[in-house]
């Protein structure tokens, strides 16, 4: 099985205009898909990341190493959170991110790890 990075993006102003009530209702969503994914078998790990502004950026160039304020990246949308899972092939990693969309509300991008090497 292959594994796939199922990350979530959004744009950070969306959530300080969402309700209580409506990110309660996403965090639900969420545990209950979690569930779905851990009783599958296909979980492998999965973490909700503090807002862009808490990251670090860390550059090590000809031994050299400088850290500046994050994110990385001048966006407006910002990886949010993440699933690691395992699935057969890709269309079977994509039904996992459709359903992962739905429950958090979000775009979610799906990238398959790279093999390792022999």
């Amino acid at each position: 099985m292959t594994q796939y990075l199922l990350s979530v993006w959004a744009d950070e102003s969306t959530f300080a205009d969402m309700s209580e009530a409506d990110l309660q209702r996403a965090y639900s969503q969420v545990d209950v898909f979690n569930k779905e994914l851990e009783a599958s078998g296909s979980w492998v790990f999965a973490g909700g990341l503090h807002a862009s502004r808490t990251a670090t950026v860390v550059r090590s160039v000809n031994g050299e190493v400088t850290t500046t304020d994050g994110p990385f990246a001048e966006t407006k949308e910002v990886m949010g959170g993440f699933w690691v899972i395992k699935a057969d092939d890709l269309d079977a990693a994509l039904v996992w991110a459709a359903k992962g969309s739905a429950a958090c509300m979000g775009p979610v991008e799906v990238r398959p790890f790279q093999d390792e090497p022999q």
